[in-house]
């Protein structure tokens, strides 16, 4: 068994919980519309995916929600309703902040975009503690697409099994497994915690 010799984690339901309901609801009450459908339109839908791929400035995105909602509020209101739905998953920022102490690279691989990236760094003091990050709106393309996972190996330096990669979602998961990496789909710090521990990462 290979230690991995750097961890890579996935931003959004891995060290950060998110909601685009509460997004969603926010715009919803400025335009009249339904809320389940604002959310539609920014949950994983295909909008958000050039807005993600950096196919679309903040600017271009704010200007299409609105054309498509009739929402009238000015960019800065629609940035920090769009943004300010994140809270911390804590035992995984603690984690990492041991990998760090104890010498161990650590990396953010992430969908993500342009608004939501300053609000995080802003808010969150912990993001800025990796060693590198692979954001998909600056590479103009997001996982599960292999050229992203290229990057992430270019960065870190690492390849196949030297990389332990953390992610909540299966198809982003199976990317990595077919590069060769160590991987574990993310949905309870305990049971990753007890992997981490089985491939000889420091816990405690």
């Amino acid at each position: 068994m290979t230690v991995p010799s750097v961890v890579v984690f996935d931003l959004g339901k891995v060290l950060i919980d998110f909601d685009y309901g509460i997004a969603a609801q926010k715009i919803a009450n400025a335009c009249g519309l339904d809320p389940a459908e604002v959310k539609k339109m920014l949950d994983h839908s295909p909008l958000l995916y050039r807005f993600e791929t950096g196919l679309m400035s903040n600017e271009e995105f704010y200007k299409q929600v609105s054309a498509n909602t009739g929402y009238k509020g000015c960019h800065e209101e629609f940035c920090g309703y769009f943004a300010d739905i994140f809270w911390e998953i804590k035992p995984m920022i603690a984690w990492q902040a041991k990998l760090r102490a104890s010498g161990i690279p650590t990396f953010i691989f992430s969908n993500t975009n342009g608004i939501a990236v300053p609000h995080i760094r802003a808010r969150f003091p912990f993001f800025a503690n990796f060693d590198g990050y692979v954001l998909s709106y600056e590479h103009g393309s997001m996982k599960p697409d292999p050229k992203i996972y290229e990057v992430v190996e270019k960065m870190t330096g690492h390849k196949g099994a030297d990389i332990f990669y953390l992610d909540d979602r299966a198809e982003n998961i199976e990317t990595g497994v077919t590069r060769g990496w160590q991987t574990h789909l993310q949905h309870d710090p305990q049971a990753t915690f007890k992997v981490a521990q089985r491939l000889g990462l420091p816990i405690n």
